[in-house]
């Protein structure tokens, strides 16, 4: 079985294209750290990074939504592939063909992008109730769903 899952950065925002027969897709890189590191000493971090394709519907929500520095879950498949860089060095690049992906960055940090769903704005929520001691919170019983 062929499954990954990732949690990571996005390092650039995200770029969209569209196949020769109308299919959309989006891809995007994202940095993800190592829980331990070499150069953790000198205050760097390393990180892998891994380039990210996510089609159709899903490739155009993130193209909507993701930007850079976004923090993102990643699940999908992965593939190798091997390359001469400009350089001449040989190189390799792993690619995730994204299968789901959910912003982890809550809106609130996410500055001045848009609501993540795009529905009308509803009538305000009901405030919660307040803890009461304990940490139990007082509940009418009008009010369960059962």
């Amino acid at each position: 079985m062929n499954k990954v899952f990732l949690i990571g950065n996005l390092t650039r925002d995200p770029e969209t294209r569209t196949t020769q027969s109308g299919v959309s897709l989006c891809t995007f890189t994202i940095a993800v750290n190592r829980r331990r590191s070499s150069n953790a000493e000198a205050g760097q971090p390393e990180a892998d990074f891994f380039r990210i394709t996510a089609w159709r519907q899903l490739g155009d929500i993130c193209a909507k939504y993701l930007a850079k520095g976004r923090k993102v879950s990643v699940v999908g498949t992965v593939s190798a592939s091997a390359y001469t860089g400009s350089d001449g060095q040989a190189r390799a690049s792993l690619e995730v063909t994204a299968d789901d992906v959910e912003f982890l960055t809550p809106r609130s940090e996410a500055g001045e992008a848009p609501a993540y769903n795009s529905a009308p704005a509803a009538a305000p929520a009901p405030r919660a109730p307040v803890p009461q001691g304990g940490g139990f919170v007082q509940v009418d019983e009008e009010e369960l769903p059962f």
